[in-house]
């Protein structure tokens, strides 16, 4: 009553009313959610109080993933925190997030109504939807039937080799000679800015059939700014739990819109070239493929994919297929130069086991046991997808014995399972041998499976294969023919910046040389 009052004789000026109307809303919602009981026999979310109006944001700093780990350790792998007045349940440890994924994966399953996941594709993307019902799993089951036809397809219908092989073996030879051309016109290089057009060009020759120059501006202008993407669609984003940054400027929100009107405009135009020239007697590619397959009606949904939906079904492909693949490699040859005997191992079974006559084909993995057991550790140490894209409970239930509210949004934090201390031995030193046998001719699967990098249950990235082929081919190829260094006297700064992805600084002091021929006695 006295707040109405002095309202109303004009006492209060404006930005004391605006703090008086963000005090009484914060109470509000305080009031409320105190009054939301928790069932008999069961715990409440343990986790830091946090600070009034901001919640933990002060404790999350800019390495949230680093952080919420450190948390973890003090409440436990089931926790609640505060971003603003917003709850978020943060889950870690191993079996616990598969326990939530996988065996209790329907509870799980959602996706929150956050701000940023609205700009991507108008909120219409399968991967960062907040849909999770009948319609989203029928797109679903197109996306990865259309990946698993292409990627085991072969244009010349030899069962020796596949598309994706046959694409990505072109992309690394011309790599391959892009690299070492650039290096006779000057002392030091960023393999990224190459990478990423390489990387690009499979996408586009699995998705549209064709593929672009590395000096195509049009595509260069996408790849060179998806860091734009990747930087504000980052877990714990504050404008996504404070929505008066939403009516703020800033630069990085104007960028990250910008940057998803033109990709999508981009893929609209590629897509609109395909409808046009469509022949169910002649699937060219992906996209022909999602055409035809969205004019069949599932027999279980009975739903057809519209029109207007396939660019967003390509999108979540050329998004799953593209940073993942580039930042993997990335941090594949900023470990290779860091550990340069790292990288004379894998070249000296590459050498034995494939020779320099013919190209790494994805058959050779199970034969190249170390080189596997290298991106599996690059995969773990790195951990550059520290943490899935957002979950939301899509039910009340309970985990681990506490009660968790529909609705929840939900942090699964993949990099404190790739640096558990329960898990692995010297979880900071990076060492490909523990994820060999004790013989070292194997892969130990059981320990691989203990990685987290896709996520896990029914919102598992369904491009994982593909992006694990990729990796692989590209790499040995590249090794097979080339050394990596960095230039005397320059110390390669391994400090990732937080984003969706983790990215390495850009260095421009990478040096490529072509490997001497191999001695017959060797």
């Amino acid at each position: 009553m006295l707040f109405l009052a002095s309202l109303s004789l004009g006492l209060l000026s404006a930005t004391e009313f605006l703090l008086a109307a963000v005090v009484f809303c914060f109470i509000l919602m305080t009031v409320k959610s105190s009054g939301k009981r928790i069932p008999r026999g069961l715990r409440e979310l343990p986790g830091p109080a946090g600070y009034p109006l901001i919640g933990s944001v002060l404790e999350m700093g800019k390495n949230p993933h680093l952080s919420l780990t450190q948390m973890s350790e003090k409440y436990g792998d089931v926790m609640k925190i505060r971003i603003g007045t917003r709850p978020v349940l943060v889950l870690s440890g191993l079996e616990t997030i598969k326990q939530a994924l996988v065996k209790q994966g329907g509870d799980f399953m959602g996706r929150p109504d956050l701000y940023t996941l609205r700009h991507i594709t108008d909120g219409q993307s399968m991967t960062f939807s907040t849909d999770s019902g009948v319609v989203w799993g029928a797109r679903r089951k197109l996306v990865q039937s259309a990946l698993r036809n292409f990627a085991s397809a072969s244009s010349s219908g030899s069962l020796s080799s596949s598309l994706l092989e046959e694409h990505v073996s072109e992309e690394a030879e011309r790599l391959v000679t892009t690299l070492q051309q650039v290096m006779q016109e000057q002392q030091g290089l960023d393999p990224s800015r190459y990478l990423v057009v390489s990387v690009a060009n499979v996408v586009t020759a699995m998705c549209f059939g064709k593929r672009y120059s590395h000096d195509d501006q049009q595509l260069l202008s996408i790849v060179n700014e998806s860091e734009e993407f990747v930087e504000v669609a980052s877990s714990g984003n504050l404008v996504d739990f404070f929505p008066l940054l939403q009516f703020l400027p800033g630069k990085s929100m104007k960028k990250f819109k910008a940057f998803n009107r033109r990709f999508t405009d981009f893929l609209q135009n590629i897509v609109k070239d395909h409808y046009e020239s469509f022949s169910k007697d002649n699937i060219r590619d992906i996209t022909d493929s999602l055409i035809d397959l969205s004019q069949e009606k599932d027999r279980n949904t009975k739903i057809q994919l519209p029109t207007g939906k396939i660019v967003n079904l390509v999108n979540d492909i050329f998004g799953a297929g593209f940073d993942t693949v580039t930042t993997a490699l990335t941090w594949s040859l900023a470990y290779l130069v860091v550990y340069p005997e790292i990288q004379k191992k894998i070249q000296g079974e590459i050498d034995e086991t494939i020779g320099r006559e013919r190209k790494p084909r994805l058959s050779d993995r199970p034969l190249l046991p170390y080189t596997e057991a290298f991106i599996q550790e690059m995969f773990r140490h790195s951990s550059f997808l520290p943490f899935t894209i957002p979950h939301c409970t899509t039910r009340d239930t309970v985990l681990n014995g506490y009660y968790i509210p529909k609705d929840m949004c939900v942090f699964v934090n993949q990099w404190q399972v790739n640096h558990d201390k329960d898990l692995w031995k010297d979880p900071s030193i990076f060492k490909p041998e523990r994820f060999l046998s004790d013989n070292g001719k194997e892969v130990n699967k059981d320990e691989c499976e203990k990685v987290l990098v896709f996520g896990l249950g029914k919102r598992r990235c369904v491009g994982e294969t593909i992006a694990r082929w990729e990796v692989f081919l590209f790499l040995t190829t590249l090794l097979q023919e080339l050394q990596f260094t960095i230039q005397d006297r320059v110390t390669l700064d391994m400090t990732p910046r937080y984003g969706l992805s983790l990215k390495l600084k850009r260095c421009e002091h990478f040096q490529v040389t072509k490997r001497s021929p191999k001695r017959p006695a060797e």
